[in-house]
């Protein structure tokens, strides 16, 4: 699978194919979004599929430009472009533009960068370089609150900008802490919030507290022996009671109102087809529309006539459900975890901790992006704003995975060499 060039050195085949194969498919799900058959030009610039060639292009020379230089330059300068990452998103603070309510771009006239999309390739560079270095160990308390503010500073960030999307991203870094010795007591203390939380948005507080608390009882009284086990389970009572009753505080008076909306959308509190389910209605519509095999490629109706919005980015995923149906939809989702697995493959190989660590990161970041995006346009996650990896029109989406990717594929030439 695997071939040698004087150019590049080694290049892991697979990857590549699956990089080429869905940067194509989204070209293709973009291009006929906005196809007009009397009026079209495949190097239209003043339509998406013609910039998103032009992100293409330029994102396949940033990849073979990361092929040409040593793996050890982007070892040595990781904290740097951390660094730089950082500085860009505290720069949309001043110079920031406004682009559907969230303030998190930054206009230079002929192009706009988002830095929330390149400060995650960043921090995954900077995590993967502090745990990689010898002398730390993540079982110390110091070492764990500097990992918590490499991964920290960058989700308040985004947090302060609006981008919930990009920021719910960041719980993916569990996974890679979690192979690094965060116990799997606190992956499954944050899923116990999770359902709390769902919970408590879906049924009456005081009926759920009032459960909760019954549950408790029953478990203290067949346990009561143990008197350890006893106080645990009364202070788990007392803490999820006093938690749902903040996520309501939280939910009423600290959420914006499109927040709130997107929510109990998802959660099927809110029923108005016309008005805040309108989004992912049609979404819903357009991707059933498509049935097994599809209404054939450019021929959908849904997602050509713009009933489903911001439908080259956010929604990208009904045009393929809708004009490929469920066998091209599972093409695509079987492509992304080909990907997936594909580079914890590799990961798995590496002699460097570094390239293990990066590794898993990136693998962590996509699958995020992937889950989110595709639950949201079928109504298992709310609508809140996340492209799908190399398949979403965006500049800044598609070079900062393609610099993941081809980060990922040079550590795998040069894995021989082990990094410190």
């Amino acid at each position: 699978m695997r071939t040698r060039s004087n150019l590049f050195g080694p290049i892991d085949e697979v990857l590549v194919f699956i990089l080429l194969a869905l940067m194509l498919i989204g070209f293709g799900a973009i291009f006929t979004s906005q196809y007009e058959p009397q009026n079209w030009h495949l190097f239209d610039m003043s339509k998406n599929y013609g910039k998103q060639l032009l992100w293409i292009g330029i994102s396949l020379s940033m990849f073979i430009f990361v092929q040409l230089i040593d793996a050890r330059l982007i070892v040595s300068l990781s904290y740097l472009i951390y660094g730089l990452m950082i500085g860009l998103l505290l720069i949309v603070f001043v110079k920031g533009q406004s682009v559907g309510g969230n303030q998190n771009w930054i206009n230079f006239g002929f192009f706009k960068l988002q830095p929330s999309e390149f400060v995650k390739y960043g921090t995954a560079l900077a995590l993967s370089r502090f745990l990689s270095r010898p002398l730390v160990r993540f079982s110390r308390l110091k070492d764990r609150m500097i990992v918590g503010a490499i991964i920290g500073l960058p989700l308040l960030l985004i947090l302060k900008q609006g981008d919930v999307g990009s920021a719910l991203v960041y719980v993916g870094f569990v996974f890679v802490l979690n192979r690094v010795g965060l116990p799997n007591g606190l992956i499954y203390l944050g899923l116990y919030i999770i359902t709390i939380s769902v919970l408590s948005l879906l049924i009456n507080e005081y009926f759920l507290m009032g459960g909760l608390v019954l549950i408790s009882l029953i478990i203290i009284y067949f346990n009561r022996k143990s008197r350890q086990l006893v106080y645990f389970v009364g202070i788990v009572a007392l803490v999820s009671c006093l938690y749902i009753k903040g996520v309501d505080l939280i939910f009423n008076n600290v959420l914006k109102d499109y927040h709130r909306e997107r929510i109990n959308v998802m959660l099927g509190k809110v029923s108005d087809n016309a008005g805040a389910a309108y989004n992912l209605n049609q979404s819903k519509i357009a991707i059933g529309s498509g049935g097994v095999f599809g209404k054939g490629y450019l021929n959908g109706t849904q997602t050509r006539y713009d009933f489903v919005p911001e439908l080259s980015t956010d929604f990208i995923f009904c045009t393929i459900g809708e004009e490929l149906g469920f066998l091209g939809s599972i093409i695509v989702i079987s492509l992304f975890v080909s990907l997936i697995l594909r580079i914890i493959y590799l990961a798995e190989r590496q002699r460097s901790v570094f390239n293990q660590l990066f590794m898993y990161c990136v693998a962590s970041i996509i699958f995020m992006h992937f889950i989110i995006n595709i639950g949201m346009t079928i109504g298992l996650a709310p609508v809140i704003g996340i492209p799908l990896p190399f398949i979403s029109y965006g500049g800044s989406s598609l070079i900062s995975f393609t610099l993941m990717i081809a980060t990922v594929i040079k550590l795998d030439s040069d894995r021989l060499l082990h990094f410190r």
